[in-house]
């Protein structure tokens, strides 16, 4: 089967001084590489700036945000994409699935814009 080339997406090539440092890089698609949603995600989660950004009301404020394309920060340390009927979260080798805990299901623990 045919494997996606990855590329490295260093913090540092993104934003010039990020408040927030690690991970140092993330694996990612070369079509992601190009999404501008997935870099605003980044960029406000490793500036640590969350102005735009709220505690969703329910479940269907954070799918919304799934089914326009954009991605909402967990714990405000990770960003959460829902791919192939999966909720997974990007950490530095790329995006792995998102194990369900009782955590998953407490909305102050998101954040959606």
């Amino acid at each position: 089967m045919y494997q996606k080339k990855k590329e490295r997406l260093y913090i540092s090539a993104l934003l010039e001084d990020p408040a927030v440092t690690y991970p140092a890089y993330y694996l990612l698609s070369s079509s992601l590489l190009k999404n501008e949603m997935l870099m605003t995600a980044l960029e406000a989660l490793h500036r640590f700036d969350f102005r735009y950004y709220e505690t969703p009301r329910s479940h269907r404020d954070i799918f919304a945000m799934f089914a326009s394309g954009t991605f909402p920060i967990y714990k405000e340390k990770y960003i959460v994409g829902y791919f192939g009927g999966k909720m997974m979260y990007l950490e530095s080798q790329g995006w792995r699935g998102m194990p369900v805990t009782d955590d998953i299901f407490e909305m102050e623990h998101w954040l959606v814009c």
